[in-house]
């Protein structure tokens, strides 16, 4: 790669790469395409293809290195509580069996039906009992019975 071809393929290569990035989130890409974006001087003053990409590798490890922790804390997304965080910690009944192990499981908890999971992977949560909502994973409740967890606070 010689010249201008090399300009091209960098300034493509870090377009591209710009690109994904911006279909992810993980700051990662950006590091390499700013990478891509400095290996075109070499490229525009003739250097060898080894050197261009030492210079990309380089530069790119370093900016992934040192930079994208600094930028990571600076633009973290913040979790933003919604109203469903309001069920923890409420009671509720199971409308069916909550069972890890056959993947079932429904609870009403604070006059809403949510899909159920036990807090406790080999406990079986019968049909109509008592339940107190532990904590919510993705669109499950994760609940324990309300005995069992009287018991142990």
């Amino acid at each position: 790669m010689e010249g201008a071809s090399a300009v091209i393929v960098w300034v493509l290569l870090s377009a591209g790469l710009l690109l994904l990035e911006g279909l992810t989130t993980q700051f990662v890409g950006i590091w390499f395409a700013v990478g891509a974006a400095i290996a075109v001087v070499p490229a525009a003053l003739g250097a060898p293809l080894w050197f261009q990409l030492v210079v990309f590798l380089v530069c790119s490890l370093l900016f992934l290195y040192f930079i994208r922790p600094i930028v990571r804390d600076k633009i973290s997304v913040k979790k933003q509580p919604t109203n469903a965080d309001m069920v923890i910690g409420q009671r509720g009944v199971a409308l069916e069996t909550v069972d890890n192990r056959g993947s079932a499981g429904r609870v009403r908890a604070m006059g809403l039906t949510w899909s159920a999971r036990s807090s406790v992977p080999d406990l079986v949560i019968p049909k109509d009992s008592d339940i107190i909502v532990e904590r919510i994973e993705g669109a499950k409740l994760i609940v324990s019975p309300a005995e069992v967890t009287a018991e142990i606070k």
